[in-house]
């Protein structure tokens, strides 16, 4: 799911990473949402209300939208320069520090949002878009922009732009790469829908403790990844081993 990259990636893994990054970027975006009412997935919103705050000259207000989409860039720009580093020393470990990272952000913020919201809710809004700029650069690196996780607008785009080529390419190749693309976007589309979903609920009955639940999710990913890794080393090695007795 994580580990794989290039040509050894293949749709059932983009379609594995999909599910479960797209279920946290839409259980945080939610959950997020109703905790201080600001957009913590993307900043497309966020850059519209910045110039909008700029042309009435409430500068210190701009300056906070500003802020937003700085640390959604601040989290891309961390995950890009920590994936290039280790993979560099090891690259079947490159994405293990960028979901660590997030993984233990979402915890904190989970922990002690009580106390965030009451020195500052918009602390709590940059730990966020933080976190989502952390996964949204992650796997468009690990997937090669095959995946993207925290907003839906290209999406939807590229999916209504593959359903139309759908009457138009009739090749058997052609059809097959088209539905395996919207396959994955639908999945992508599904389970941000499903996490925002659980990140409703989660929020009306533990408030942003939901954030403790996404966290977990990511730390089961990894865990995931690594024993599914361990099994096929040992099955190889098995059967290497039954070669050689041969």
């Amino acid at each position: 799911m994580f580990r794989h990259q290039g040509k050894t990636r293949t749709l059932g893994h983009n379609l594995k990473i999909a599910s479960l990054l797209s279920f946290v970027a839409g259980l945080v975006n939610v959950a997020g949402f109703f905790a201080v009412q600001r957009l913590t997935t993307n900043v497309t919103g966020h850059f519209a209300f910045f110039v909008d705050e700029v042309f009435k000259l409430n500068f210190w207000q701009g300056f906070i939208y500003f802020l937003y989409i700085f640390f959604f860039f601040s989290g891309s720009f961390v995950s890009g320069m920590l994936t290039e580093w280790v993979a560099r020393k090891n690259e079947r470990i490159m994405y293990v520090a960028p979901v660590i990272i997030e993984s233990v952000l979402l915890l904190l913020i989970g922990i002690f949002y009580r106390e965030l919201i009451k020195s500052n809710p918009d602390l709590i809004a940059f730990g966020l878009l933080f976190a989502m700029g952390l996964q949204n650069s992650l796997v468009t690196t690990i997937s090669n922009a095959a995946v993207r996780t925290t907003h839906l607008t290209g999406l939807f785009t590229d999916l209504g732009i593959e359903l139309a080529q759908l009457f138009f390419y009739k090749t058997a190749e052609h059809k097959r790469k088209l539905s395996a693309s919207i396959k994955l976007r639908l999945t992508i589309i599904s389970f941000f829908f499903l996490g925002g979903i659980a990140g409703g609920v989660l929020y009306v009955n533990i408030n942003l403790h939901a954030l403790i639940m996404a966290s977990l999710l990511l730390i089961t990913g990894l865990i995931y990844d690594h024993v599914k890794f361990r099994v096929i080393q040992l099955r190889r090695k098995y059967r290497s081993d039954e070669g050689k007795d041969d």
